[in-house]
C-alpha cells in the first residue's frame, strides 16, 4: 500500500488554514481538494464555527451545489451583508471552475478579485476530480492571487498513528505503534475510514489495550491489504489460503481485471524487495520507490520476497502481463477462472 510523499508547498497552505481558524482570521477564499475527506470536513466544520455564531446559520451560512451554479448567482450570494454576525460563509460544492465558459470565468475572475472582508467563500471539490487548466491563465491567476488552495492528503504516518492513539483513548483503549501500523496497513491510511475501523474495533475489544487479533476479528481490509495477504501465502507455499483469499474477492463481486491489476503490482512490489535484497539496498530505497511514509510495510515485503527468488518474482510478473494482454484482446474469456488458474501456476513455479 502506497503512501504518497507531502509536498512542502501543500503543507504550508495547510499549516497556514491552520493558523487562520487559530487566529480567528480565516480569508476570504478558500479552495479545498484531496482524498482526505475526513479532514477537510474537519476544517470545514472548524471554519463554520469561527465564522457563524450559532442560532444564526440559515442567515450566515450558504451551501451551494456547483453543477447548475452561475458566477452571477454566487455574487449575488457574497455581496449579501452578514445578519447579527461579522461575517458569511458559503460552500460551494463540486463546481468544476475550469468546464465553465469564458463569459463565465470571466464574471467569476471579477468575483474573486473583489470578495468582501465580511464574506469567505469555500470551494470545495468533492466527487469532481480538482484538475487545473493552465492555459487558461486568467483564471489561474485569479486562484492564486486571491483564493488559498488546500490539498487535504493522507497524514503522515507518525501524525496517523498519534491520531489513532486518541481516538482509542476516547474509547478507553490503548494502541501501541506496532499495533496502529497493521491496522493503517490492514484498514488503508485515509482517516475518513479509519474512524468507523476504530469504533468497530474499540467496541469489540475485550481488554484495554488493542492486538491485532482484535483487528483481524472485526474489520473490513482494503483490497491491497488482501492482495498482499493472497501474494504473501503464495511465496509461502501456502495455495489454498491464497485461493480463498481470491474467492472471497470473487463473492464480494470484486472485478477481476482490478484484481489482476493489484496481485501484478504486489508482486512487482515484491520483485524489487527481493532486488533490494540481491544488491544491498536498504529499507529506505524502497520506500522512496514505492512512496511509501512507514517502513512497515516494507518490512512486510522483505519478509515476503526472502522467500522468493529473482527469477520466480520475473516471472510471476511476467505471467500477469501476459494475463492482462489476454483479457484486454481476447473476447468471452473467463477471467474469474483464469485468475484461479494464474493462483495455479504461481504456486506450480514456488514448488
Amino acid at each position: 500500500m502506497a503512501y504518497a510523499k507531502k509536498p512542502a508547498k501543500a503543507d504550508d497552505t495547510y499549516q497556514k488554514l491552520k493558523a487562520d481558524i487559530a487566529a480567528g482570521t480565516p480569508e476570504t477564499a478558500y479552495l479545498f481538494y484531496g482524498e482526505e475527506s475526513y479532514l477537510r470536513e474537519y476544517y470545514l466544520g472548524e471554519l463554520r464555527r469561527v465564522l457563524v455564531p450559532a442560532g444564526f446559520e440559515e442567515f450566515n451560512y450558504h451551501c451551494l451545489e456547483g453543477r447548475e451554479l452561475t458566477a452571477q448567482a454566487l455574487a449575488e450570494m457574497v455581496e449579501a451583508m452578514p445578519m447579527m454576525a461579522e461575517r458569511t460563509m458559503i460552500v460551494v460544492t463540486d463546481w468544476d471552475l475550469f468546464k465553465l465558459n469564458e463569459d463565465q470565468r470571466e464574471k467569476l475572475v471579477t468575483l474573486l478579485s473583489d470578495v468582501p472582508p465580511y464574506c469567505c467563500v469555500v470551494f470545495v471539490y468533492d466527487t469532481v476530480e480538482y484538475k487545473p487548466n493552465r492555459t487558461m491563465k486568467k483564471l489561474c491567476a485569479a486562484l492564486d492571487k486571491q483564493v488559498r488552495t488546500v490539498e487535504f492528503r493522507p497524514a503522515d504516518n507518525s501524525d496517523l498513528v498519534a491520531w489513532i492513539a486518541r481516538r482509542f483513548k476516547a474509547l478507553g483503549k490503548e494502541i501501541d505503534r506496532t499495533t496502529a501500523e497493521y491496522l493503517i496497513f490492514t484498514c488503508g491510511g485515509l482517516m475518513t475510514g479509519l474512524v468507523q475501523e476504530i469504533h468497530k474495533i474499540g467496541t469489540y475489544a475485550k481488554g484495554k489495550s488493542i492486538t491485532q487479533k482484535d483487528i483481524d476479528a472485526v474489520a473490513d481490509p482494503v483490497l491491497d491489504a488482501v492482495v498482499f495477504d493472497m501474494t504473501n501465502a503464495i511465496t509461502a507455499g501456502d495455495y489454498d489460503r491464497a485461493a480463498r483469499l481470491l474467492d472471497e474477492l470473487l463473492k464480494q463481486q470484486e472485478e477481476p481485471f482490478l484484481l489482476l491489476g493489484a496481485i501484478g503490482k504486489e508482486l512487482r512490489k515484491i520483485y524489487t524487495a527481493r532486488l533490494a535484497i540481491d544488491t544491498g539496498r536498504d529499507k529506505r530505497w524502497l520506500m522512496d520507490l514505492w512512496g511509501y511514509r512507514s517502513d512497515y510495510p516494507v518490512k512486510l515485503l522483505l519478509g515476503a520476497a526472502k522467500k522468493t527468488t529473482a527469477d520466480w518474482c520475473a516471472d510471476a510478473v511476467k505471467m500477469c502481463q501476459i494475463l492482462d494482454r489476454r483479457l484486454k484482446s481476447e473476447r468471452g474469456i473467463d477471467a474469474p477462472g483464469e485468475l484461479k488458474l494464474l493462483l495455479v501456476r504461481l504456486g506450480v513455479q514456488r514448488r
